[in-house]
């Protein structure tokens, strides 16, 4: 028992110092993308920037507007961060002390409750600019998780387990990109739209919502939804890296060092798109789930059906 809570506060604490310095990447990447200097003048080469951002953050005073619903208000951003480290938990790994055998539904149960965090930090903050991002923000969420879940279906029929760690395995002989390219880079889309990253991010449209659903929020509540915000988009580029290109092929084994790179050049990929492409319209968001996503989706799927009625019958 307590080997299991020490495996679990130092995977947290690794978490953490990972989606710092996944900030400190970002903000260096875009910069060069942008032909300009990141940061730079804390310490050396700006190194430190991440934790003297944290530092600057978790002592500032905590703000509580007045027309605030104040329970519900300090409770969302806890809420998401909470879910967002859930998620680390299905990390298949050698050193993971728990096993789920039902991992994808826990993830997709866990991934549809990250809908309450961001309504309960827009509803809460009583502010109309809050509310109106944090609608948007809800309607995207649960529009691409349909596709999201469709795009799941095809690893499960192909491999037929909901265990990451068995489909991981499972891939050793030809990576599952390979099998459905089209549907690999719905599934990636979905995970940029999902995070409400650029080129989706009109949760934060910072032209008519000021900064969306978390505009009311500064100091340690802040921290806490940025946070669960790279977070995840950390744990999608694991499941994207896990569930399209998962195990070492016939060419070579594969080792924990290089599933890493797979993930940081996933996790990295968030960040050039967003310092290549603008924001999109909302009406074309949310049509290229339903009119283009969806029905190729679930065009797709029954073709997968179909041979596997016809390979096992």
């Amino acid at each position: 028992m307590y080997l299991s809570v020490i495996s679990c506060i130092f995977t947290y604490i690794c978490i953490l110092l990972a989606v710092a310095f996944f900030t400190l990447l970002e903000r260096k990447g875009l910069s060069y993308i942008q032909i300009r200097k990141g940061p730079n003048k804390v310490g050396l080469a700006g190194i430190p920037q991440p934790i003297a951002d944290a530092a600057k953050l978790l002592t500032k005073e905590i703000a509580k507007p007045t027309m605030a619903n104040f329970a519900p208000y300090f409770v969302a951003p806890v809420f998401s961060f909470i879910l967002a480290l859930l998620l680390w938990q299905l990390y298949p790994s050698l050193y993971s002390l728990g096993y789920f055998k039902w991992g994808i539904l826990f993830f997709l149960c866990v991934s549809a409750l990250n809908v309450y965090g961001t309504l309960l930090a827009g509803w809460a903050s009583n502010s109309k600019y809050a509310l109106l991002g944090s609608l948007r923000a809800i309607a995207q969420t649960i529009s691409y998780e349909v596709s999201m879940a469709l795009v799941l279906l095809f690893p499960l029929f192909i491999i037929g387990t909901f265990s990451f760690i068995e489909m991981k395995d499972a891939q050793s002989h030809v990576w599952m990109a390979f099998l459905m390219l089209p549907i690999s880079f719905i599934w990636f889309v979905t995970c940029i739209a999902e995070t409400n990253r650029a080129p989706f991010d009109f949760a934060e449209g910072e032209s008519e919502l000021v900064s969306g659903f978390n505009i009311e929020y500064g100091a340690a509540g802040f921290a806490l939804i940025f946070l669960a915000e790279y977070a995840n988009i950390l744990v999608m580029s694991l499941f994207s890296a896990l569930l399209f290109f998962g195990a070492g092929n016939m060419f070579f084994v594969e080792s924990d060092i290089i599933f890493m790179f797979k993930v940081l050049f996933f996790a990295f990929a968030f960040i050039w798109i967003r310092g290549s492409y603008p924001r999109f319209r909302y009406d074309l968001l949310m049509s290229l789930t339903w009119k283009g996503f969806l029905p190729v989706s679930l065009a797709m799927l029954l073709l997968v059906l179909m041979l596997s009625y016809l390979i096992y019958f």
